[in-house]
């Protein structure tokens, strides 16, 4: 049991990594969008992803402004900071590029 804690109801009981609860701890996405101008795939990570949608959409974002507009394709929810920028790293690799077209496949199907 070391490093986990647990919460007890009447209903459940939930057992957590670290004492760290998914319902209150902030969270941390990695975030895929897709440029509706060019089609190009932008991989992003954020503790606030509709602030930062907004900020892509908007062309507050220096390294995506003028390639929108965006659409949200795809995103992952992360409990650290940490956790999230190593995902972000790995989906920008040549193997996380390859899960992420896997992944979205019928997605990128349906909409060209």
């Amino acid at each position: 049991m070391d490093g986990y804690k647990v919460f007890t109801d009447t209903h459940r009981s939930v057992r957590l990594f670290g004492g760290m609860d998914p319902v209150t701890s902030k969270m941390y996405y990695v975030y895929v969008l897709r440029s509706s101008k060019s089609g190009n795939l932008y991989t992003g990570c954020t503790s606030d992803l509709r602030k930062r949608f907004i900020q892509h959409t908007s062309g507050l974002s220096p390294y995506t402004k003028g390639r929108g507009p965006y659409s949200l394709i795809y995103y992952e929810a992360c409990l650290n900071k940490k956790d999230a920028f190593v995902r972000e790293k790995y989906l920008k690799s040549g193997p996380g590029k390859k899960f992420l077209k896997n992944r979205i496949k019928r997605f990128l199907e349906v909409t060209g």
